[in-house]
């Protein structure tokens, strides 16, 4: 028989995550708040239940593709919460970019109760996680990591073990923190290049080969030249992983000014009603700019 693995969370990297599962000879027992998420699960062959509760009561593993450890805590400790049934999960594999703090404070306990949480967090786009191409990053129990490892390489390509609760956390908010920044130095770039001239698809192309080159050139290249801002990653959620990231770097005394200009960019994004678009969307705000505007 096959496996069945819980999921809850049905946005745009948890229905990636239930394609591959499901793909991969496995089952999906899901769980979303929104009803239409729900609905898109069962169309894709799996089968959503009206709580984490119920999860819990199907599944041995359960993965969690939440938006912060807020709604993590909610999901695992509340009402009809996974902690609330009868049968509770032995492994949580935790997707969420979270607070690193929080992650370890939630793993020591459930594993005073027998259950292995993993902060699993994924480096690359909902298209590149379905495409098996994200890079999962994983803290926790090294034998937990070993017992789920098939899950991972149904998951992904490449997937690290990092070290103990919350690594997997404090690597991918680093990890953003470079991403984001490429992200905005390509449409930067972009922006330019075009004000000079240049002929800016057939620039992407030769750029790709040059010491510039990062991989937000394949990713997020054609979306800023064709304003295609659709998301694949949004806006509203890269801002909340910079306000952790500022807030860890505050609390070390390390100061980030590149990173602090990218969230006034973002924040002036969210401003204009457009922060569930996709990260690609810095072109649009950097081609408004003039000189003499201020962030």
């Amino acid at each position: 028989m096959k496996e069945k693995i819980g999921l809850i969370g049905i946005g745009l990297v948890g229905t990636s995550l239930a394609k591959n599962l499901l793909s991969h000879n496995f089952e999906v027992v899901g769980f979303d708040v929104i009803k239409s998420k729900r609905l898109n699960l069962n169309r894709l062959g799996g089968k959503a239940v009206s709580s984490p509760y119920e999860v819990s009561l199907e599944a041995n593993r359960v993965i969690l593709s939440l938006l912060d450890s807020n709604i993590v805590m909610e999901v695992v400790e509340g009402p009809n919460g996974l902690l609330q049934a009868e049968k509770m999960p032995k492994y949580i594999i935790d997707t969420t970019t979270g607070d690193p703090k929080k992650t370890e404070i939630l793993a020591k306990k459930l594993l005073n109760r027998g259950i292995y949480f993993l902060d699993s967090t994924i480096s690359g786009s909902s298209e590149q996680i379905q495409n098996r191409q994200g890079v999962f990053m994983v803290g926790g129990n090294k034998e937990a990591f070993e017992s789920c490892r098939d899950i991972f390489k149904a998951l992904a390509q490449k997937y690290f073990y990092i070290g103990p609760p919350g690594s997997g956390s404090k690597a991918k908010l680093a990890s953003n923190l470079i991403l984001g920044l490429n992200r905005l130095v390509l449409a930067e770039g972009l922006v330019f290049a075009d004000k000079i001239g240049l002929n800016v698809k057939n620039f992407l192309s030769l750029l790709k080969f040059t010491p510039a080159y990062s991989c937000a050139m394949d990713v997020k290249g054609r979306k800023m030249i064709e304003n295609d801002f659709e998301p694949q990653s949004r806006v509203v959620q890269h801002n909340k992983d910079l306000e952790i990231i500022l807030r860890y770097a505050k609390k070390m005394g390390q100061e980030l000014p590149l990173t602090r200009i990218h969230k006034k960019i973002l924040e002036g994004i969210i401003i204009t009603g457009e922060g569930e678009m996709d990260n690609s969307i810095v072109i649009k705000y950097i081609r408004n700019l003039k000189v003499g505007n201020k962030l």
